[in-house]
């Protein structure tokens, strides 16, 4: 069985699919006496709703997610030089891009018919956050597989000067 794949579809289900599909294909892969393949369906969680929300732009908007990922790059290494004027130019950047990353997931969520709320998207927006600033982040919401919410992002602690 195909793991990679199996993630893949995994995440791209709504929270509430997504554990029976899970246990669906363990059970395949059991079958077909794979027991590699059923551990690692079986390790993987369930993102809560404010993470698969934020996964989405990742997965349906790729360029947009290219476009936000590079912000994130030009952000740490601004702050790494300390160089004023592209933290500025940089920050006006984010708020656009993040606001507009936020309202693409909503969006997202409902046309996947899973509406969500303002609560849920100010979870979506930290969450945005934290992948400019973290790079451990960026990697699994590149890919639309975040599964946790990560700590709140203030500023850019990982990046020293």
């Amino acid at each position: 069985m195909d793991v990679e794949r199996v993630t893949g579809e995994l995440y791209a289900l709504r929270p509430s699919e997504f554990t029976a599909a899970r246990d669906a294909y363990v059970a395949e892969a059991r079958r077909a006496k794979d027991k590699a393949a059923a551990r690692a369906i079986a390790a993987l969680r369930r993102p809560p709703l404010a993470v698969w929300a934020a996964n989405l732009p990742a997965r349906e908007r790729p360029e947009e997610a290219a476009r936000f990922l590079a912000l994130g790059e030009v952000l740490r290494e601004a702050h790494r030089t300390l160089d004023g004027e592209r933290l500025r130019e940089a920050g006006r950047q984010r708020h656009r891009l993040v606001a507009a990353l936020v309202r693409t997931a909503a969006a997202l969520a409902e046309e996947a018919g899973h509406p969500v709320s303002d609560p849920v998207l100010g979870e979506v927006e930290q969450i945005l956050h934290a992948v400019l600033a973290r790079p451990e982040v960026a990697g699994p919401w590149a890919k639309g597989r975040l599964t946790t919410l990560p700590e709140t992002a203030v500023g850019f602690p990982a990046v020293p000067p």
